[in-house]
């Protein structure tokens, strides 16, 4: 039997419909998840774009899929990844340079956001970690999936999950001390 969450209840014949539901379900949790990986809001927004389009292709293929929520998370953390890969984001990001060129003295929206939520701190220490311990910290905690969930969305066994697990939160509670 599937899992499908308040997209459940719709009915699966409506296309629309229902691809309006996973937008309002998924929408705000994919691009926050694109974020913690790509580190910049508007990059994040065009994943979640891409993933939405590929699910609406998708749509006749649905009762092949076992849990949406694994599905679309695991098309949005390969898309992330492409992204991190490509080399327009490599130059950027490897080269120090660029980022005393672009510094601005103000916030950005995105960081005006976060930094306006109560969990700036707990936030700005997650993203300091290192990218495989980011995203079972935001699996597990923020997205609320079990490890057999996020065993399945990583394709990683799920004692190494456990192992992620554990290893972030100490790394996490050494950043916070440190920061303090």
């Amino acid at each position: 039997m599937s899992e499908w969450g308040n997209v459940e209840e719709i009915n699966r014949e409506d296309k629309e419909t229902w691809f309006e539901a996973v937008m309002d379900e998924y929408g705000e949790k994919l691009t926050k998840l694109a974020y913690n990986y790509l580190k910049d809001w508007s990059l994040a927004e065009d994943v979640v774009q891409d993933v939405f389009v590929i699910s609406f292709k998708q749509f006749e293929n649905l009762k092949n899929i076992l849990s949406l929520k694994a599905w679309i998370y695991r098309i949005t953390i390969n898309k992330c990844k492409d992204v991190l890969k490509s080399s327009t984001v490599k130059r950027v990001i490897t080269n120090p340079i660029f980022f005393l060129h672009t510094k601005s003295t103000g916030l950005s929206p995105e960081m005006s956001l976060i930094k306006s939520s109560e969990e700036y701190f707990l936030s700005t220490c997650v993203l300091a970690l290192p990218v495989k311990y980011q995203e079972v910290i935001t699996l597990y905690y923020y997205e609320e999936l079990s490890i057999e969930e996020i065993s399945g969305i990583l394709k990683i066994n799920k004692n190494t999950v456990k192992t992620r697990l554990s290893r972030a939160r100490m790394k996490l509670e050494k950043l916070m001390e440190r920061w303090r």
